[in-house]
C-alpha cells in the first residue's frame, strides 16, 4: 500500500484511520448532513463498517476505490469524507460529505479539485463524474464552480427515505480541468499504485 496524501490551500486528504469513526459519525449520523445523500443517517455500527471498508479498500490490489479523510491543512482531525471509485474506460465517480460546521466556506469546491488531482494527475483518468440530489442546489453550485458540466438526470436512481429519487449528473474531462492555485499533489501516490483503466467499483 502506498498511502494517499493530497493538499490544497485550506484542506488535505489522507487515508482513513480506525480513530476516525467518531468524527465520521458526526457527519453520517447527522440528519442535516445526510439530507441530500443517497442514504439515511447511519448508526455508529454502520459508520464503523464504513471505516473498516475504507481501510480495507486502501490495501486492495489492484486498488479501485479511494476513501479518504478530509482535514484542514496542517491538522489531522476528520472534517469530511471523500470517495473516488474507478470505473472502466479510464473513468471514476466521486462523492463527498463535509461536517455541517464547515458548510458555506467553499471547501466543497476545493474538495472536488483535490479529487480531480487524484484522478487526473495521479491515476491518469480521462473522465470523472458525480451525482447530486435534485434538491441540493448547494451541490450544484459547488460542482459547476469546480469546472464540471451538468450532463443530465438519472430517473429513480436511488431509493432513500422510502421513495425513489432522481439524480442530476455532472462530469469533467481531463483536458477541461484547470487546477486551483495551491494544490500540492507531489506526494499523492506513487504511480505504480494506480489501478489499471479496466478496474471497476460501485458508485457513491
Amino acid at each position: 500500500m502506498t498511502p494517499v496524501h493530497l493538499a490544497g490551500p485550506r484542506l488535505s486528504m489522507r487515508e482513513v484511520e480506525p480513530a476516525d469513526t467518531d468524527d465520521l459519525l458526526a457527519i453520517y449520523g447527522d440528519p442535516e448532513a445526510t439530507r441530500h445523500l443517497s442514504f439515511e443517517p447511519r448508526t455508529r455500527e454502520q459508520v464503523q463498517a464504513i471505516t473498516d471498508r475504507s481501510i480495507a479498500a486502501a490495501h486492495a490490489s489492484p486498488r479501485t476505490e479511494y476513501c479518504l479523510a478530509i482535514t484542514r491543512r496542517g491538522e489531522h482531525r476528520l472534517i469530511g469524507y471523500a470517495r473516488l471509485a474507478a470505473e472502466p474506460q479510464e473513468a471514476a465517480t466521486i462523492g463527498f460529505a463535509l461536517h455541517t460546521a464547515e458548510w458555506g466556506r467553499g471547501l466543497g469546491i476545493e474538495t472536488v479539485h483535490l479529487l480531480c488531482a487524484l484522478g487526473f494527475n495521479t491515476l491518469g483518468l480521462h473522465r470523472i463524474w458525480a451525482a447530486r440530489s435534485p434538491l441540493n442546489e448547494a451541490s450544484a453550485r459547488t460542482l459547476l464552480r469546480a469546472g464540471m458540466t451538468e450532463d443530465g438526470r438519472i430517473r429513480d436512481h436511488v431509493f432513500v427515505h422510502d421513495a425513489w429519487r432522481d439524480s442530476i449528473t455532472y462530469s469533467i474531462l481531463e483536458h477541461e480541468w484547470t487546477p486551483i492555485d495551491g494544490l500540492d499533489t507531489t506526494s499523492a501516490l506513487d504511480r505504480s499504485g494506480a489501478p489499471p483503466g479496466g478496474g471497476s467499483a460501485s458508485g457513491r
